[in-house]
């Protein structure tokens, strides 16, 4: 069950949008990117016909259909898509109140786990070197590869706080991971922490 509002004026407009892809059975695809985190995104997409996923829900809408990310729904939950019309042609919005809200369990996805434990036991302690650390992507052989930002991205302690901090810190709390991976460049020290 998809618990996702799309108004009959964000349905019309929509299909009108849809109407004019010339691709017979297109529709839309939504789905948070960083879900659970402060970066989180409400995202609506063109989904041709077979770009579908596995575990999508389909919702009926007015004309098309509507694929919601089977990851994505419980950060979806009491999202709203609204169109209102105006002078300069109208503006959709996308309500979508739980989807910076961490929900995470022991059965949550392995990426959803690890931006838990960053943002909330990891990033507040950087923060007060203006720095943070972000998942990048999450490996076939069981890595995390992090990237660094701002204090920690050319700082010369960067080895000693992924190995010693987040590493550590992660793979207490994540098992059944293997270990971290630094994506960042850090040849930009020009807002390093030293």
């Amino acid at each position: 069950m998809v618990n996702v509002n799309i108004t009959e004026s964000a349905q019309e407009y929509l299909a009108e949008l849809l109407s004019k892809q010339d691709c017979e059975g297109i529709s839309i695809r939504m789905f948070v990117a960083n879900p659970g985190t402060p970066q989180a995104e409400t995202c609506i997409a063109y989904c041709r016909p077979g770009e579908e996923q596995e575990g999508d829900l389909e919702m009926p809408l007015k004309g098309f259909k509507a694929y919601f990310e089977e990851r994505s729904l419980p950060f979806l939950e009491d999202a709203k898509v609204d169109y209102s019309p105006d002078r300069m042609g109208g503006q959709l919005t996308i309500r979508a109140p739980n989807s910076k809200m961490p929900q995470v369990n022991d059965d949550s996805p392995i990426e959803d786990r690890i931006n838990y434990v960053l943002y909330n036991d990891i990033n507040p302690g950087l923060a007060s070197h203006g720095g943070n650390v972000s998942l990048v992507e999450f490996t076939e052989d069981k890595y995390a590869v992090l990237m660094f930002g701002g204090g920690c991205q050319g700082c010369s302690a960067v080895d000693v706080t992924l190995k010693e901090g987040v590493e550590k810190t992660l793979m207490e709390k994540i098992p059944e991971l293997a270990g971290v991976r630094d994506g960042t460049d850090h040849t930009d020290a020009s807002h390093a922490y030293m």
